[in-house]
């Protein structure tokens, strides 16, 4: 067995462990640090919205001789706006201009056949108003306030309210931390983004149920035993599933860190940015928010229960009995007093 391996079995078993939920102010205090951070870049530097959204030209050119810096002085030259240029594989040059109408479209296009010295008719222009960039931002907000609602509605079915509040924080939580992202980097926001935005929100749920669905059947019939507090099934619920976790997300993360650093940064593929940034960044917070944020988040709602209060008292007063008598904390415990979780690791299979 790999040595990764082997740790996750023993993280299964409870053979050892980190206190994740003990620790849980920490990883709050490091999220809002997050949060913070990634709110003041957009209230400062604000996004860098495509042309999609803001309206504008897009020409395609055949294969120039002309570099990229001339094309990007002769465009903002001949359109009076900012260009944004990048060289395509065939040689010829996409340049994006933002806020451009129809009627200085086509004198822009006069102008730039002139200046890369290719043939007018051979540039393609594509025109973008923003009326449709702001009817692709308004579907995407109502897909995105359907998602949430649905979501919040299925894990309080399934799980409990607590856990429902608890997942629809740490997705807020992705959200807003790649928002930030890319108000930081300045990296253009695009239909593309968008589809990025919507496609995290379900890798960051599937990690978080899978911890929760560890949590519900370990603390099932919790109160009925006085070993285990609420916060300590917990804990051993995401030990249990955190190498399966760390597994998946690297797994996810390889592929889009090579679209990213790879094709957008090395081989200057500006296009796939747009998408694997948002990809690549959101993964990575939603495996950060699975962890550190919805189960401790569900640990603090839940032990304000009556039940769970007394559950910890119970716990604490055996612990303390125990001691004073000098006996270990496993004395005197028969394996019927533990919750599942705990069998279920024992025994190596699910009951």
């Amino acid at each position: 067995m790999s040595k990764l391996g082997d740790l996750g079995a023993k993280l299964y078993r409870g053979e050892v462990g980190y206190d994740f939920v003990g620790k849980r102010f920490l990883w709050y205090g490091v999220s809002i640090l997050i949060t913070i951070t990634a709110i003041v870049a957009l209230a400062v530097q604000g996004l860098n919205m495509g042309i999609e959204f803001k309206g504008g030209a897009v020409f395609t050119t055949p294969k120039t001789a002309v570099s990229v810096a001339k094309a990007t002085e002769e465009a903002e030259k001949a359109s009076g706006h900012d260009a944004i240029v990048q060289e395509l594989g065939t040689g010829g040059l996409r340049i994006q201009i933002s806020g451009l109408d129809t009627n200085a479209a086509a004198d822009v296009k006069k102008a730039l056949a002139t200046d890369l010295k290719v043939n007018e008719a051979d540039i393609n222009a594509d025109l973008v108003g923003p009326s449709w960039g702001e009817q692709i931002a308004n579907k995407a907000w109502t897909g995105l306030a359907i998602f949430m609602v649905l979501v919040v509605i299925y894990l309080a079915i399934a799980f409990e309210w607590r856990m429902a509040v608890a997942a629809l924080i740490a997705l807020i939580h992705d959200l807003t931390i790649t928002v930030g992202i890319y108000a930081l980097v300045g990296f253009e926001v695009t239909p593309g983004t968008v589809i990025g935005l919507l496609t995290i929100l379900g890798y960051s749920l599937y990690d978080t149920v899978v911890v929760f669905d560890g949590l519900k059947e370990g603390s099932k019939d919790i109160t009925k035993q006085t070993r285990y507090t609420y916060s300590e099934i917990a804990n051993r619920s995401i030990n249990g599933t955190l190498v399966r976790s760390i597994n998946t997300t690297v797994v996810a993360l390889l592929p889009v860190g090579a679209l990213l650093f790879i094709g957008g940064g090395f081989l200057g593929a500006g296009m796939l940015n747009d998408i694997s940034l948002s990809l690549f960044v959101g993964l990575a917070a939603g495996a950060y928010s699975s962890i550190f944020i919805a189960t401790p988040l569900v640990v603090d709602l839940k032990e304000r229960e009556p039940a769970m209060k007394a559950l910890k008292k119970r716990v604490l007063a055996k612990r303390a009995s125990a001691t004073a008598k000098g006996e270990s904390e496993q004395e005197g415990t028969d394996s019927g007093d533990e919750p599942q979780v705990v069998a279920q690791g024992r025994s190596g299979r699910r009951r």
